[in-house]
């Protein structure tokens, strides 16, 4: 199978052979294969490689996807995600398909040197709620970074809402984070969301640059996967990026259907472009268990040929005492993404004490759960 794209699918409630036979047909010509000229069925068809009681194996010629990273998708889970009972557990990329994608512009490394941080876990958070003013966020963006949070960007649901426009949002936040800068001598970056119908995407991404944005709060859920990599790709661009899981938990969240969760929060949007990507952390209010969020950190320093690794980024769920455990499930590459409990008493303090607890990690805290998660 070397050179070959080879995807291994789970199979619930059907006959594994049938649904094997029907993926590879579906996935490709979608067209009665016997009716196919023989090389097409030869050569362009999917081949099963392997069967056992519950999982498939099959394999593509490259060829299939061409030059267009999004037919990738199209392959794997295109007629396949209208059936029931499948779902995607394991992929492995040829060298010719994965130069297709940019993956990280920056990567965990030029995410760290953007923030001043060589090695310790990184702090992100969210400008919060809907309907505060831009005013008041740009109050709340100079506290987080003044106080310790390497990240702060904006709430997905922020768009340009009336209460706090787009552009008057991006210039308060942004400069209230340069201020903070110029206060303290860190270097946390603002990051506002670029919820916009792609083919104003790289435009807005560079008007925000202009207005000082230090990265960009993307949703490939809403906007498309091929927004990450048009930006990712742009030169002139330049900007770290940070993917949201929103409208994708219907890809994950049924182990019966869709894909494993690594493939999708972790692989998909590294390779897509993603700096950072991230995810519900198991013990919040999503379902999301411990070895599936390790699957995704897994995804994100999987090895991979000219692929740089991606910086995991799990919310929800991490109050200030479970920040020893978070780190001690993740280790130090690492971005802890804490919301409502940072605001939970003393704002300031609570973002100081955060600080102290990643500063505070050390070597030993650094572990390889999740990095063998299959």
């Amino acid at each position: 199978m070397a050179g070959r794209i080879v995807a291994r699918y789970r199979v619930t409630d059907a006959d594994v052979r049938e649904v094997a036979e029907a993926i590879r047909v579906e996935q490709t010509i979608e067209f009665p294969a016997e009716l196919a000229p023989e090389w097409i069925r030869d050569s362009v068809v999917g081949r099963v490689e392997a069967v056992t009681d519950d999982e498939v194996e099959l394999s593509y010629d490259p060829a299939v996807v061409g030059a267009d990273p999004l037919q990738l998708l199209g392959v794997l889970w295109g007629n396949v995600s209208l059936f029931e009972g499948v779902r995607l557990v394991a992929l492995q990329l040829p060298e010719t398909v994965l130069e297709l994608f940019p993956g990280p512009r920056f990567g965990v490394a030029g995410v760290r040197a953007l923030v001043g941080a060589p090695d310790r876990p990184l702090l992100a958070t969210a400008l919060k709620p809907l309907g505060t003013s831009a005013t008041r966020l740009a109050d709340l963006a100079a506290t987080f970074a003044e106080n310790g949070f390497d990240l702060v960007k904006d709430d997905q649901g922020l768009t340009d809402q009336t209460w706090a426009p787009w552009a008057e949002r991006v210039v308060r936040c942004a400069d209230a984070v340069r201020r903070a800068n110029e206060r303290t001598g860190r270097r946390a970056l603002y990051l506002p969301s670029l919820n916009v119908p792609g083919h104003r995407a790289v435009e807005q991404a560079h008007r925000a640059k202009e207005l000082g944005a230090g990265g960009l709060l993307v949703v490939p859920g809403l906007v498309g996967f091929e927004t990450l990599r048009a930006l990712a790709n742009d030169p002139d661009l330049g900007l770290p990026l940070m993917a949201h899981p929103a409208a994708l938990g219907s890809w994950v969240v049924n182990r019966t259907q869709g894909w494993r969760h690594g493939l999708v929060l972790g692989l998909l949007n590294r390779l897509f472009g993603a700096d950072v990507t991230v995810f519900p952390n198991a013990g919040g209010r999503f379902s999301f268990a411990p070895d599936e969020c390790a699957d995704i950190a897994a995804e994100c320093a999987r090895a991979l040929p000219r692929i740089a690794p991606a910086l995991p980024a799990p919310g929800g769920g991490i109050t200030l005492d479970r920040v020893d455990d978070v780190l001690a499930s993740y280790g130090r590459d690492v971005v802890l993404l804490v919301g409502g409990a940072v605001h939970r008493g003393d704002l300031a303090a609570n973002a100081r004490r955060l600080r102290a607890a990643v500063e505070a990690a050390s070597p030993a805290t650094a572990s390889t759960a999740g990095r063998d998660a299959s």
